[in-house]
């Protein structure tokens, strides 16, 4: 071998090989913040569209909580006599409870389309959206008010009876007051329910907080998926905690 050519295998030894046998350099820091400049960028961007959008938004907030403020007082005034009357009717506990049960696993998009032909509800989006919610909360204020009426103290009921009480006057007297934490927290639970499928009425164009997720979902656009996203978990934790409070004060020992 010649000089020249030594001469080219040593510098190609000394400059490549290093090079190659050198370890990979640390870029994890600079990723992580990467990546969080990406998300404080979104945070800022969703905060600017709620700033800039605030009227729509709220609108469609006030849609969001109309209808499942509709919805859960129908469940409420259908759901409650439904349970105090399996206490009174144990043998009608399956099938109320069953069809109860079916109506909590059918899909919500499914049960919106069931119930498009049905005469008077099809005919407005948001009719038929309170009509599905409402046998969506059925379920737990049924199981709950039941429940809570068969889990008051016996002895109770029979002091109750042995002052001349009426079934009437044991009922409201002395039974719903002592089950109404139990019943208010069978309310929590629907209301909780109601506000994560009444998102999907949007596509069925009743309005809330869905249009944006279906919206961005349509145009591959995050930041109007979030924008329905957030203020409807937020609604259902605000309901979910204010509705515990009631509750935790209703069970609190007097």
């Amino acid at each position: 071998m010649s000089s020249a050519a030594r001469s080219l295998v040593l510098k190609i030894w000394h400059h490549e090989i290093p090079r190659r046998r050198a370890p990979p350099r640390n870029d994890l820091g600079g990723e992580l913040f990467t990546k969080l400049l990406k998300k404080a960028r979104s945070a800022v961007g969703l905060l600017r569209f709620f700033l800039s959008n605030r009227t729509e938004v709220l609108e469609l907030t006030l849609e969001h909580l109309w209808l499942v403020g509709i919805s859960m007082l129908c469940a409420v005034a259908v759901g409650v006599p439904l349970g105090i009357l399996l206490t009174r009717k144990p043998a009608l506990d399956k099938p109320i409870l069953g069809g109860a049960n079916v109506m909590q696993t059918i899909p919500s998009l499914a049960l919106f389309g069931l119930l498009l032909p049905v005469p008077w509800i099809g005919e407005r989006a948001d009719r038929l959206t309170i009509l599905a919610l409402t046998l969506y909360a059925l379920l737990p204020i049924i199981r709950n008010t039941h429940a809570g009426i068969v889990g008051v103290d016996r002895a109770v009921v029979e002091a109750g009876r042995g002052m001349g009480m009426t079934d009437r006057q044991l009922l409201f007297q002395v039974e719903l007051p002592l089950a109404l934490g139990v019943i208010i927290a069978g309310v929590r639970v629907a209301t909780v329910i109601s506000v994560g499928v009444a998102t999907i009425a949007a596509a069925i164009g009743a309005g809330g907080l869905g249009e944006y997720i279906f919206r961005g979902l349509a145009m591959v656009n995050n930041q109007l998926i979030l924008a329905g996203a957030l203020p409807a978990a937020l609604l259902a934790l605000l309901a979910d905690v204010s509705l515990g409070l009631i509750e935790r004060r209703l069970r609190a020992p007097q």
